[in-house]
């Protein structure tokens, strides 16, 4: 006796697993889960309105992980990179975070200090700061995206226009030398454009599995000068395209005093 088809809601949850491991066309998931590919294509739409995924180009997918998955992987890397950010804050200083898991992680490495202005559109950042008396917390006003947990929308946008800091650190989930941030929402990609160009002072924190990778479909263009802090201590090798704007960070340091290397630059 065959095996009844799971209902709609056990199918997408399937259907969330199969992404996860690797499967991304829709013949294929249709074919795997017997139902036609229209059907696959609504529970993929489904599954992106709530967003657990996103769409690729050539109907493939990719999924977008939540922050506490993110903030696992790499993360000698990812604490070694928000530590050589740290350092270079000023007393005293406007400093701007865009969302994301090492620009949390920056905000942590900044919670102890005195007389620090943190503007901020990510939750990660705001859970580090906000129990903080010397750290005067700015938390930009808009609609909260799921699962990345930033806070996006024109709302944001209208107050950016205002804040000009001295410093402004992006998150990134891919760069790519000519391209850009790459970024899981065109709503994200306007947002981190407008932070880019706020500041005075502009940096990228990624470690070595972002460069020169694009997972999502929508780019933040970086037209303007910015350093790049990453731990991938060959960049100058195997990325040559970004060596004239690295501070290199050193995982295996417990504190500051990494190499830097290179001027800024507008790669």
């Amino acid at each position: 006796m065959s095996q009844p088809r799971p209902g709609t809601r056990d199918r997408r949850a399937m259907l969330l697993e199969a992404v996860r491991d690797g499967s991304g066309g829709i013949a294929e998931l249709a074919e795997e889960f017997g139902v036609s590919e229209s059907t696959i294509r609504r529970d993929l739409a489904s599954l992106a309105g709530a967003g657990h995924v996103v769409r690729t180009y050539g109907g493939a997918l990719d999924t977008e992980r939540s922050p506490r998955e993110k903030d696992r992987e790499h993360a000698a890397a990812k604490d070694a990179i928000a530590r050589e950010a740290a350092a270079l804050v000023q007393d005293g200083e406007v400093v701007l975070l865009d969302a994301g898991t090492t620009t949390g992680r920056l905000a942590r490495h900044l919670a102890h200090r005195e007389g620090l202005t943190v503007v901020t559109n990510g939750v990660t950042a705001i859970r580090e700061l906000a129990g903080f008396a010397g750290i005067d917390l700015i938390v930009l006003g808009g609609r909260l995206r799921h699962p990345n947990e930033a806070i996006l929308g024109e709302s944001v946008l209208a107050q950016l226009r205002h804040i000009s800091p001295d410093r402004v650190f992006l998150g990134a989930d891919g760069i790519v030398a000519g391209r850009g941030l790459c970024c899981p929402s065109l709503e994200q990609s306007v947002v981190k454009h407008a932070m880019l160009h706020a500041g005075g002072e502009a940096y990228v924190l990624a470690d070595h599995s972002k460069l020169d990778k694009a997972p999502f479909s929508y780019w933040t263009p970086l037209d303007r000068d910015y350093r790049l802090i990453t731990d991938e201590p060959q960049v100058d090798v195997v990325f040559p395209q970004f060596a004239d704007s690295v501070i290199l960070a050193n995982p295996s340091e417990t504190v500051g005093g990494a190499a830097h290397h290179g001027r800024r630059g507008s790669n």
